[in-house]
């Protein structure tokens, strides 16, 4: 069986595609795998570095800050696509499986001209453009958010939810909370806003970890590696003391982050799809704060699809502060049975079996 992957620009295009490409070289070894991104792309780093082969076609976003800038973007889409279609006549794939991102445009619809079978998997509750542009040609359209559904013009719309980590799945709790030193009967909260950081969630976390420095709680915040040692200088001293009744773990990345999700009652982040697929596995509800320069808003969109189920809570990026975030949390925290319904409805967005699922898709197509 031979097959094209192809999707990238960002981890959260990239990430499910080797995830869903994994998951068929586990169960047919013998599958021959090609992974089609931009040189310039992310996936150019991380796809070989996973052990896939790769090739790639000149093709970039559309830059909508002109119409000079979109126009020479456009330009490019002719080339890629005939590019696209000497990657298919030469690899011959029985399929090609698309995640999103504009590379995946022109590769898979190159894909429903030239014979192979072709599947799209979208990851957010608004579809990204490539995605939407794809769906009434290609022979099945797989998504993470059933709100997406009507977005899309295609007669074969399977719902299956976004493959998670394994390390998600199989964290082990008790060993996680040993190793922080933290203990089972107090409450622990989580904050991070992806590699890089956020830094209006660490504005706001400054002015919470102060006034909960004489409560019993259990902090776990990741600041991002270019805001550490800023925000360390302004942590309150009394916190880096044993007096202190509030734990807290300031932390610039964590590799193993499946472990602080694993351990905390509460999280603050963004509201990015594979985040929320991990949150909803492990049932950890969140306070979501969407990334507001997003793609078409498509955060936002993720986190009122979750909101409107009851299983997180939400704020508008411009509008959070540490007075807005200590309340919510303290809210949360109080109210045990609130959180308990939190914990279950998030529970049962969940998908644990996305990836095994997908990939019965894609063998039966």
């Amino acid at each position: 069986m031979r097959i094209i992957v192809t999707g990238g620009g960002t981890g959260g295009h990239i990430y499910p595609a080797l995830a869903i490409a994994n998951g068929i070289k586990e169960r047919v070894p013998s599958a021959d795998i090609l992974y089609v991104g931009t040189e310039k792309g992310m996936e150019s780093k991380i796809v070989p570095g996973a052990g896939f082969d790769f090739k790639t076609i000149d093709i970039s976003g559309i830059d909508r800050s002109s119409l000079l800038r979109a126009s020479k973007s456009l330009m490019k889409f002719p080339l890629s696509f005939w590019q696209a279609k000497d990657i298919i006549k030469n690899f011959r794939p029985d399929i090609i499986v698309g995640t999103g991102g504009y590379v995946s445009y022109p590769v898979v619809l190159a894909g429903t001209f030239f014979g192979p079978k072709t599947v799209i998997h979208e990851q957010n509750a608004y579809p990204g453009l490539a995605n939407r542009k794809l769906a009434k040609r290609v022979n099945c359209v797989m998504l993470t958010f059933g709100e997406a559904a009507g977005l899309m013009d295609s007669k074969n719309i399977k719902i299956t939810g976004l493959p998670v980590r394994k390390e998600i799945t199989e964290v082990d709790v008790e060993k996680a909370r040993a190793s922080l030193g933290f203990s089972a009967d107090v409450f622990t909260l989580v904050a991070f806003g992806g590699s890089r950081g956020a830094s209006s969630i660490n504005r706001a976390m400054l002015e919470l970890v102060d006034r909960y420095q004489n409560k019993e709680i259990q902090i776990i915040w990741i600041t991002g590696e270019s805001n550490y040692e800023e925000i360390k200088a302004q942590v309150p001293h009394s916190l880096n003391t044993k007096s202190t009744t509030c734990k807290l773990h300031l932390l610039p990345y964590m590799y193993n982050i499946q472990e602080a999700l694993g351990v905390s009652d509460l999280a603050v982040c963004r509201a990015g799809a594979s985040t929320l697929s991990e949150l909803e596995i492990l049932g950890l509800p969140a306070i979501l704060i969407p990334y507001p320069y997003a793609t078409d808003n498509h955060q936002e969109k993720n986190a009122r699809a979750l909101l409107e189920k009851n299983a997180v809570e939400m704020v508008i990026d411009e509008f959070l502060d540490g007075n807005t975030l200590f309340n919510m949390v303290e809210t949360i925290r109080k109210d045990r049975e609130k959180l308990k319904a939190l914990k279950e409805n998030m529970r049962h967005e969940a998908r644990p079996n996305a990836l095994t699922d997908i990939i019965e898709i894609i063998f039966n197509v």
